[in-house]
This record gives structure tokens, sequence and C-alpha cells, in this order.
């Protein structure tokens, strides 16, 4: 299937040679299924290339589209729907032959800016849901994404090919999503910038869910600068996501405006709980760039969270349950799987392709959940909402008197490890925003060890614009980001490689 990927790839974008005669949508396009045929074999950050890309870009070469998507070549994440011969697998082979025709409101919006969708992107399947020891990045679809700074390193998830494909200079733009940390840590460990929009902000309609309460999909690219083009795309109501009702109230041209010196006065409280030694002298030359654009920093020590966590858990298994029957009876696709009963069994007929490497035993704990209106349910809702928002983020930015709360995303990118499985090396306090469904910036911020992380931005609900001119700010000030290598290991790196050898 890669290969037919690959070689569908070349074929496309054989005529670079005579791209300069070529309009500018074409000769974009080209260009980067060019890249994807010639780079992703080695990273599996893409599913599959859209076939009508080169379509695409014509109809709007011949149109008056303006504007700076128009042109551009955007990835989307495979658990989206996008209209055409694509089907939306979330990774999964129970949903290989889920080709909707239909686009997601967030894909239709992204056509009527002039983008061109040129494939979708590999993720952890199911989003990372079905299994507490997952790896980060694998779908049996896609196979395992890799990092282009280390491919022995995971590129986390869910959105691990939209991640790794802007970091691989594939395309500059791609669309993830995010329940808990999905947008925010392939950002941060690939070296790129994401966004995680206020819950509501973004249509969720035509998207593989897992949670109504935390689910939103989020722009992830290059720049902070492309990160609010994409936002300003994507942004707005869709009457059938009651979620959506307010966005349009809200929604604005986020690439307007943004500010170099927005950070000056500005009282930012720093999150001294969410870093690790590791992430220490990265974060503090971080925050020497800030004080010195004029940002007067406020520490915060400590903060308890310990009513998050399980809450949460609950909170997703039993909206997992009843949400993604919803999709799935919803799709017109002649799939064999309607319920999360259905995909439990389908994975234990396939267990060969789909369990060889982890199991699916949070599914099966979701099955077991007695529905929305269980009284449990709804309590660590309550629980755990309050203890993320109200006693959370915005306890947090009143007691200090700051406007926004900084600190590392997530700790740099470890190993695959098909025994194992996933091993986070700590840092962050992303959870936060994620619960209260407040919004959650990360930007490039330096190297460990030659490996990315990230700086987070947070605050209240409806803040993207602040956080998004804080975080241009900081980017301007930081100056130009290094690009990935490619090398095998981390210890083939100039930053690593003499260190192992005698020092004597």
């Amino acid at each position: 299937m890669r290969q037919l990927l690959i070689t569908t790839a070349l074929a496309l974008g054989a005529a670079s040679a005579a791209s300069a005669q070529m309009r500018p949508a074409e000769a974009n396009v080209r260009g980067a299924l060019e890249r994807i045929a010639r780079i992703d074999p080695s990273l599996h950050s893409v599913i599959a290339v859209d076939p009508t890309a080169i379509d695409q870009a014509k109809r709007v070469d011949a149109s008056n589209l303006r504007g700076p998507l128009a042109g551009q070549p955007v990835l989307i994440k495979d658990n989206i729907e996008v209209a055409g011969p694509l089907p939306t697998t979330a990774g999964s082979l129970a949903l290989a032959n889920n080709v909707t025709n239909r686009d997601a409101p967030l894909v239709a919006r992204l056509r009527a800016a002039g983008a061109i969708i040129v494939g979708k992107t590999n993720l952890s399947e199911w989003a990372n849901i079905r299994s507490n020891r997952s790896i980060s990045g694998w779908s049996a679809v896609g196979g395992q994404t890799r990092n282009p700074w280390a491919l022995d390193r995971n590129a986390c998830g869910s959105s691990s090919g939209s991640g790794a494909a802007v970091a691989a200079g594939l395309v500059r733009y791609a669309i993830g999503s995010e329940t808990d940390g999905s947008v925010t840590c392939p950002a941060s460990i690939n070296g790129i910038v994401g966004l995680k929009p206020t819950v509501g902000l973004v249509s969720r309609t035509h998207i593989v869910p897992i949670s109504h309460s935390q689910d939103t999909a989020g722009p992830m690219a290059a720049t902070v600068l492309e990160t609010a083009e994409l936002l300003t795309a994507i942004a707005g109501s869709d009457p059938a996501d009651p979620a959506t009702w307010n966005a349009d109230k809200h929604k604005r041209n986020y690439a307007v405006g943004l500010d170099a010196n927005s950070l000056k006065g500005k009282r930012i409280g720093v999150m001294r709980f969410a870093s690790t030694p590791q992430l220490d002298p990265a974060f503090e030359t971080a925050l020497a760039i800030l004080r010195e654009k004029g940002a007067i920093l406020v520490d915060i020590k400590k903060f308890d969270d310990k009513l998050i966590g399980n809450n949460e858990t609950f909170v997703l298994k039993a909206e997992l349950k009843a949400d993604m029957a919803k999709y799935l009876k919803s799709s017109p696709a002649p799939i064999q799987v309607r319920t999360l009963a259905d995909l439990i069994a389908f994975d234990k007929a396939h267990a060969k392709q789909e369990m060889s490497l982890f199991g699916q035993e949070f599914f099966e704990q979701a099955q077991k959940t007695k529905g929305l209106n269980d009284p449990a349910y709804k309590k660590a809702r309550s629980v755990s909402f309050q203890a993320a928002g109200p006693n959370g983020i915005d306890m947090l930015l009143k007691a200090n008197r700051v406007i926004a709360l900084i600190g590392p995303t997530v700790s740099p990118a470890w190993k695959i490890d098909a025994v194992s499985g996933d091993s986070f090396g700590g840092g962050g306090a992303g959870s936060l925003a994620a619960v209260a469904g407040y919004p959650h910036l990360t930007v490039p911020m330096g190297l460990v060890k030659g490996l990315p992380v990230g700086l987070s931005f947070m605050g209240p609900k409806w803040s993207e614009s602040l956080l998004l001119n804080l975080g241009y700010a900081y980017e301007q000030a930081r100056g130009s980001f290094p690009t990935p290598e490619f090398y095998h290991s981390v210890e083939e790196s100039p930053q690593i490689a003499p260190f192992l050898q005698p020092q004597r």
C-alpha cells in the first residue's frame, strides 16, 4: 500500500522540472508531492496522497481566490473526513472502507480559503485511546511514524504524522486534533508550532471522536503566523456541532495584528511545577528572552492537580463509548462496525494485524461504562472541569494577576519501544487546558541534546488571539530555529556523537 502511495506521488510530482511554467498552486502541490515521495518513506507520516490534489490546484489557479492559504498544500490527520476517494480510517483496518465523500466543515473552510488537500497524515491509531500501553504514532494502516530529528525516536501523538510532516518540510501547514496533548505534544517534540483551540471554536463534525467535552481539531504549522492563518480559515460556528454555537462571535483574523512587541509590560505566570531538571536549561533561556522583551514574569511553583487525572479518564471512557457509536452509525460508507463493541470484536478477529504490539484494554474498559446519564460520569466531568478550569487556569490567572501561563510543553522525544510502549519523560501542564477546554499554544523553545522541546502558552477561554500574539513575539525574539537532519539516532548527531568517544 505504501509503495502505491510513493509511486502515485512520484507520478504526480514528475513535472517538477517544468514547474517554472506552471501556475503557483500547481507548482506548490507538485513540489509537496515530490517531497512526500522522496522523504516520507523514512517517516511514515503520510497515510495516503489525495489523487485529486493537482486538479484541486488547477481549479485554484483558474479562480480568483486570494489570501495566505490560496494555493498552499495542506495535510489532514486521518481521523478527519475529506471528500473524494480517500477513506477516513483513524489508522484502523476497521475503517479501511470508510469513504464517506464528505468534507468535514473545517476542510470545507480550508477549500474555501484556497488551500489544497494533498493527503492524509498518519496518527496514533484511534487517536491513542485504544490501549494504555500503546506506541504513539503507530497505526495498522500507516505503520510507525518516525521523528525526523532522530528516526529511532517517537513523534508523539496522536497527531504524529501532521507534526513530523511539517517538521520534515513536506508541507508548511497541517491539521491535527487533540483530546489531551495530541496537537501540542507532537508539535513540541517535532519542533513546530501547534495550537489546541478553545473547544467550540472549530467544528468537530465528521471527525472520528473520543470526547465531546475535550475534542477539537487544531492547526499545526512551521511558524506562529502560519498557525494563525490556518486557525483563521477553520474557526467558526457549525449548526451540526452545538459546542460551536458561539464561535462566530469570537473568531477573527488571527494573523492580522500579530505584534513582535506584544510581550512588553505583560504579566505572565511561569509554571515552575511544569518543568523538570532536563527541561530547565532551555526553559530558563526562554524566560530570559521573554524578560528581555519586557514581559513581567511571576513564578508559580505549585499546583495540585490530583482531582483531574482519574476523573478525566472516567469521562473519556464514558464519552468514547457514546460518541464513537454516534459517529460510526452516521457514516454512509459500507463499514461493518457501528459500535465500540463492534470495534472490540473486529480487533479480536484481526488480532495479528491490530494487536501484535499492544492490546485494547481502554476500549474494553470504556465498553463497560453505563452511559452519559450515569451520575458517576456526570460527577467526574464536573469535578475534572472545575479542577482544570475555574479552580485551575482561571484561579492561577486571577491569584497571580497574570494574563497567561507559560511552561515547557513536554519532555523531548523518547525512543520507539515496541516492547514497553511509550515512556514520557515528564514536564508540561497541558492537561489543564485540555480538560478545561481552553486554548494551548506551543512554540519551539530549544534543543535538549539535539531534540526539540516547546514552550507552552495557555490562557482563558477564547484567548487564542492573545496567545498567538505572545507566542509570535517570543518566536521573533528567539530567532530562527534549526531544522531536522534525519539522523538514524540522536547518538549520531554532532551534539552527542563526540561525547560518546573516550574524552582523554
